[in-house]
């Protein structure tokens, strides 16, 4: 498929505009796009805000290949770009990111027999939300997973992490958007899981991620200490 002018360029992907109202994403090794279609259109037809796709999955045989997948193009900031801006507080930008969160995990499974596992996106971070005019819209679906929702928290509060432990000047404002975040934590999600049990699968994902730099593996253990140091008390 043609493409026009690039829009942006993620850790295993490349978005190329199409015209106004449609996006190419591609993957750069050549991944299948189609699972990740599949659960755009589940989650879109159960009204959860993300970009309405046009392919792999429904494309004619040959029009568009396994790696690109065409979808709607969002305007608007992503919530990093607005918390950099000064528009959105990192008190709010946590918050609507716990709210995203809650209401992900509301969501039915698709695959998985198990009654209280959910769709998770496994990546949920401020970069991945886009603030449009509508709303937030969730973006970047290659990871998503079924599991138990407590993963998802996890996942999302080692990322910040990660940030808040380094020495760039994101590390101010990743703290408070942490701390918002853990403020909204699921009762179900800090109840079942004791100590650092929710976290413990989230940072050997996230040590066994390929496209992690060496020196971000190196922030895990100091990031899963602020996560749990961050955490409220649960009654």
């Amino acid at each position: 498929m043609q493409t026009g002018e690039l829009l942006g360029s993620g850790r295993t992907a490349d978005v190329f505009a199409i015209d106004d109202h449609w996006v190419l994403r591609r993957y750069r090794d050549g991944g299948d796009a189609t699972a990740e279609a599949a659960v755009l259109a589940y989650l879109a037809e159960r009204g959860y805000p993300v970009p309405r796709v046009r392919g792999p999955a429904d494309a004619r045989p040959g029009t568009v290949p396994p790696s690109d997948l065409v979808m709607e193009r969002l305007h608007g900031p992503t919530m990093l770009q607005a918390l950099l801006l000064g528009t959105i507080t990192a008190e709010e930008a946590g918050s609507a990111l716990a709210g995203l969160l809650h209401r992900l995990h509301s969501v039915p499974g698709r695959d998985s027999a198990h009654p209280t596992h959910r769709i998770l996106h496994l990546d949920l971070h401020p970069d991945n939300v886009v603030l449009t005019a509508g709303g937030p819209m969730v973006i970047d679906w290659c990871s998503s997973a079924e599991g138990p929702p407590g993963l998802d928290w996890g996942m999302s509060s080692l990322i910040l992490a990660q940030v808040a432990v380094d020495t760039s000047a994101l590390a101010a404002p990743a703290r408070r958007v942490l701390a918002s975040l853990l403020t909204h934590l699921a009762p179900a999600v800090a109840a079942g899981n004791s100590g650092c049990g929710y976290l413990t699968e989230a940072g050997k994902r996230r040590a066994a991620d390929p496209s992690m730099s060496e020196s971000e593996t190196s922030l895990l253990d100091d990031a899963m200490r602020l996560v749990l140091e961050l955490t409220p008390t649960q009654p």
